[in-house]
């Protein structure tokens, strides 16, 4: 798996009233025996949680105990300030992609761990870390156990009217696991992205690399309108559809290549028309590749008579800068981002993979507008490694759940000031709390203020290590 991936009572005050009301009553009584005056001093008061990562992996998403109070004491650390009154975009959520190889292990587990993992997963108890969108494949992925469509025949037949358009292999696996999700989680949004066409609507006859041949561009239209169709049949509604994935690359098995012109094309021409004629609200979403082209998603959102069918892009950071991100986002402001995919690999080490993915797609991604962070190869590591009915937590399960266990969907994100190697993101949540990420990319332990309307916090964090700081 790859992520490719919320009134606090004061209890000092009820004692220090208590206090004052005992010496009240008792006048001057206690000073009179003891010769000591009493302490002015209330107690201190806890003003923040605090939720830390340790790159040693000693320590893993843990909530600390110590005292965490507002005041304004000078000290010689630096301030991260945070406004919530500069806002920025609004958070669909965060959380995995979902594969048919990781539908199957999760589906081979006992029913108690099964149940236990899917709660922590995506309940909403204390003990759930809230994941709240996930991707699929459309058809196959490179991460499934064998390459298919949904419309797979023999070598020379086609089948314009789709007739044998069937989701029946996703009847084993991902759709039951969907539906048990869905039962946990309602609200939960699900993205839909193709690796590749049916071999016969393809101008090289293979699930590797080609094209959409032009004459198949309205039949692989309607095959995508009957896949939302069917998945809403079976309880299961696709929030949103990216057009293709990867649509430069055409080296994975499946994939398939698509140029900025021809996904242009495709949808003011096909798409977006058969979404409207079969009252379809599934939002389209454009790209879903890398950070070095953002002029691919320009390309295509300057074409007037397709942007208005487009809800927004979709990026990965196997090459370029998440910066690209805010390009597109300034040259059409009005339309949204995601990032959609990042793997983490089974040769990399933990803290290394902690604080690039942190850095890079948590904090880089969200800064750079991203509504959503959800997260093949033979190096990808999964967020979960499923043994039997044995858990073990990867890191990116800890990437993504510093923020999807604190920031709902609808939360905004937020001002905070940046500080050299303190990389950091924030968030106000629809019950108005604040949420702040950071990361220590200093060699060592480091201490830094977090500022809020004029009062400051002291917080430190252990060299690589991630807090994630509520108030």
């Amino acid at each position: 798996m790859n992520y490719r991936i919320f009134f606090m009572k004061k209890p000092g005050l009820s004692i220090w009233l208590f206090s004052l009301l005992t010496l009240f009553l008792c006048g001057d009584c206690s000073n009179k025996e003891s010769g000591t005056p009493p302490d002015p001093t209330p107690p201190a008061v806890n003003d923040m949680d605090f939720w830390l990562t340790k790159a040693d992996q000693s320590t893993l998403l843990q909530k600390q105990s110590g005292i965490l109070s507002f005041n304004t004491v000078a000290n010689s650390y630096p301030f991260v300030d945070v406004d919530s009154t500069t806002t920025f975009q609004s958070i669909d959520g965060f959380g995995y992609t979902l594969t048919g190889g990781s539908a199957f292990l999760i589906n081979s587990m006992s029913a108690s761990a099964k149940s236990s993992l899917l709660n922590e997963l995506f309940g909403n108890s204390n003990t759930s870390i809230g994941v709240s969108f996930l991707r699929v494949s459309i058809g196959a992925s490179d991460l499934s156990q064998f390459v298919f469509s949904y419309n797979d025949l023999p070598t020379g037949q086609t089948d314009p009217t789709l007739a044998q358009f069937t989701l029946s292999k996703d009847t084993v696996d991902v759709i039951p696991l969907l539906q048990q999700i869905l039962a946990i989680n309602p609200a939960i949004k699900i993205m839909g992205s193709p690796w590749s066409a049916p071999v016969w609507m393809k101008d090289n006859g293979s699930t590797i690399g080609g094209s959409l041949q032009p004459q198949y561009y309205g039949v692989y239209a309607n095959y995508l309108v009957k896949y939302i169709q069917q998945m809403q049949a079976k309880g299961i509604p696709i929030h949103s559809i990216t057009i293709q994935n990867e649509p430069e690359h055409g080296g994975n098995n499946p994939s398939m290549l698509m140029t900025a012109s021809q996904q242009a094309t495709f949808i003011k021409n096909h798409l977006g028309p058969a979404f409207q004629a079969a009252g379809i609200t599934t939002k389209i979403i454009i790209f879903d590749h890398n950070c070095d082209n953002p002029g691919y998603p320009i390309a295509i959102l300057n074409d007037a008579a397709a942007k208005p069918f487009i809800d927004g892009s979709a990026f990965h950071l196997y090459g370029g800068n998440i910066s690209a991100m805010s390009n597109v986002q300034f040259a059409h402001p009005d339309k949204n981002l995601y990032f959609t995919e990042q793997w983490t690999s089974s040769s990399g080490s933990f803290d290394g993979d902690l604080a690039w993915h942190i850095k890079n797609v948590m904090v880089g991604a969200t800064r750079n507008w991203s509504r959503v962070t959800p997260g093949g190869c033979t190096q990808c590591k999964g967020a979960l490694t499923i043994n039997a009915s044995a858990v073990t937590r990867n890191v990116s399960y800890y990437v993504i759940a510093h923020a999807a266990k604190f920031v709902p969907p609808g939360s905004v994100r937020i001002n905070s000031g940046l500080v050299a190697n303190l990389p950091n993101v924030a968030f106000k949540t629809p019950s108005g709390k604040k949420v702040l990420v950071v990361l220590n990319d200093h060699s060592s332990a480091f201490g830094f203020n977090i500022r809020y309307k004029g009062k400051w916090v002291a917080a430190a964090l252990p060299a690589g290590g991630v807090g994630t700081y509520i108030w």
